[in-house]
């Protein structure tokens, strides 16, 4: 029973943030997903309906370094990557879709450190 409360309530902002964001080729959207043991980004345009760059702690490349991919250190590796991949690929404006997660703690630490690498949101 209180699950479902909980899986309503995130629902319900998650669908309130959704209303107002949206990723164009200009400024795509940047989002996330976190599960305990992970967390996965991707930086999405709506309208053409394409994922333009994602980074995720189950990606063979970062796989390695973390010994533990749900906590803030990994978020924060993982904001860093997505923000090289993205300034690689010329994106530098995205706009940020916490996909209602409330921001602190780990998706915190995702933006902080996509933000120091080089994003702007």
């Amino acid at each position: 029973m209180a699950i479902d409360k909980l899986k309503k309530a995130k629902s319900r902002r998650k669908h309130h943030i959704r209303k107002k964001v949206l990723g164009t080729s200009e400024r795509p959207r940047l989002t996330v997903f976190r599960s305990n043991k992970h967390i996965y980004v991707q930086i999405i345009d709506d309208i053409a309906g394409a994922t333009l760059v994602s980074a995720s702690t189950r990606a063979k490349n970062l796989r390695n370094g973390l010994p533990n991919g749900g906590n803030t250190k990994a978020a924060q590796v993982i904001g860093e990557a997505l923000a090289k991949e993205a300034l690689g690929v010329g994106i530098v404006n995205v706009c940020f879709d916490r996909n209602g997660y409330r921001f602190h703690g780990r998706v915190k630490a995702l933006a902080d450190s996509a933000r120091k690498a080089g994003l702007v949101f």
